[in-house]
């Protein structure tokens, strides 16, 4: 007989809720200003390749930071770590405000520096509270609600992530880049006043004795010498690599099908929405028996869209494309994020959550700059289909290298991977 699924079981821990609640309100925030700042960029530059530094920009100080900000993480309060990252974010987006409200006194590339600059200081933020926020949600729930636990934590960003960008077209169409910054600045304030109610948590790692090079050489020897966190995060670092979009949707709303700041807003909802629909089912529904092979499938399914989007003239074809792909990526999400918080010893879960931070930073911040130069080199619409394709070629790949994996199931098995020496797992 199928266990009881409570679909809102983690929610019942309020500590819990307020960390879901941080993390939507922070999603709105960030993704309404990056909206808001690739649509300014492009409007100042018309540069496809303008677009793509906003991601390598953010990557360079997340990816340099991260183990270092699991290390913390493990190490130190996690609240601490939590109120000074968000706190920064917020500081860097009022001074932009600040700067943005001053832009007509101001040479444009003064301009583009300032909003390169504030991305480079949200990403080095981020190195801090991303693994920081995801380690310490496996404290405020029990072990058996981890998988509805990340379920919660998925939808919460992907609802923000409907939100934030959809209100970000209009709220730059009706108040102009300025005032959306200020929109933002009170979204984040307001996750920083949620992560405050937060209290403190066990310092989980035991091993003060070690230095920083052996505390962050734990994490990373741990995800690649456990074959199916190894393999889940990579899947997912190559095809968004190479099959996302989003940084290129501003050249799509503005050249393409010629929709402007609302279709933009419309377009980057699209692929949330389909995801925040299909995180409600997965609530009742688990996606973790044959998590492997669902995985793939979802995958691949992903790269299909990614195609039909590219070659889509119609702005309808486009959002339906979108949001077929955000549904398939949703699930992606949940198997990937409960694979991690089963088979992760809480003593080292911040460096781990870090070394995942870095391939999904890798994948989105650097696919995005990828995305940017190939549309600047073969074209907008070429590139994208050559991401999408690429996609489903990583996917056979992936099937072909790892098929033992399709016989874990990683919920049962959960106690022989947390025992099981480094060199015996897959």
């Amino acid at each position: 007989m199928q266990k009881r699924i409570d679909p809102y079981g983690a929610l019942r821990y309020p500590e819990f809720r307020n960390l879901v609640l941080a993390s939507f309100l922070l999603t709105i925030g960030l993704l309404a200003q990056e909206v808001a700042i690739g649509y300014e960029l492009y409007r100042i530059t018309h540069d496809p390749l303008a677009l793509g530094l906003v991601g390598l920009i953010e990557a360079v100080p997340f990816i340099s930071l991260s183990l270092y900000g699991g290390h913390i993480a493990d190490r130190y309060s996690k609240r601490k770590t939590l109120l000074w990252s968000v706190a920064g974010i917020a500081a860097s987006s009022l001074t932009l405000h600040v700067l943005s409200e001053r832009s007509v006194h101001l040479p444009q590339a003064t301009m583009v520096l300032a909003i390169y600059a504030t991305i480079f200081i949200i990403g080095l933020c981020r190195a801090f509270q991303s693994p920081t926020a995801t380690a310490l949600r496996a404290f405020l729930v029990p072990v058996s609600l981890y998988e509805n636990a990340s379920t919660w934590s998925s939808s919460a960003w992907q609802v923000g992530a409907v939100v934030g960008p959809a209100i970000s077209g209009f709220l730059y169409a009706w108040l102009g880049f300025s005032n959306t910054l200020l929109v933002v600045v009170g979204l984040v304030g307001a996750a920083l006043v949620l992560y405050w109610t937060i209290g403190e948590t066990p310092v989980s790692s035991s091993d003060v004795t070690e230095n920083l090079v052996q505390s962050v050489k734990q994490g990373v020897q741990f995800v690649f010498s456990t074959k199916i966190i190894l393999y889940s995060i990579s899947l997912d670092l190559f095809s968004v690599l190479f099959g996302g979009v989003v940084a290129i949707l501003p050249i799509y709303a503005e050249d393409i099908l010629r929709v402007g700041a609302e279709g933009l807003g419309i377009l980057r909802a699209a692929p949330s929405l389909g995801a925040v629909l299909t995180l409600m089912m997965l609530a009742r529904i688990s996606p973790m028996r044959h998590a492997w092979r669902n995985l793939l499938t979802v995958v691949v399914g992903f790269g299909v869209c990614i195609i039909l989007f590219a070659v889509s003239p119609w702005l309808s074809l486009s959002v339906v494309a979108l949001f077929l792909s955000g549904a398939f990526d949703s699930v992606s999400v949940v198997i990937r994020a409960t694979i991690l918080q089963l088979i992760t010893p809480d003593r080292i879960r911040g460096r781990v959550m870090a070394v995942n931070g870095i391939f999904l930073a890798s994948s989105n911040e650097l696919g995005a700059f990828e995305s940017g130069l190939a549309a600047k080199i073969m074209g907008t619409v070429p590139s994208a289909v050559f991401g999408g394709a690429m996609t489903l070629l990583i996917v056979g790949w992936m099937y072909l290298s790892s098929k033992e994996l399709m016989k874990v199931d990683v919920e049962r098995d959960r106690s022989r991977y947390l025992e099981t020496p480094v060199e015996q797992r897959t």
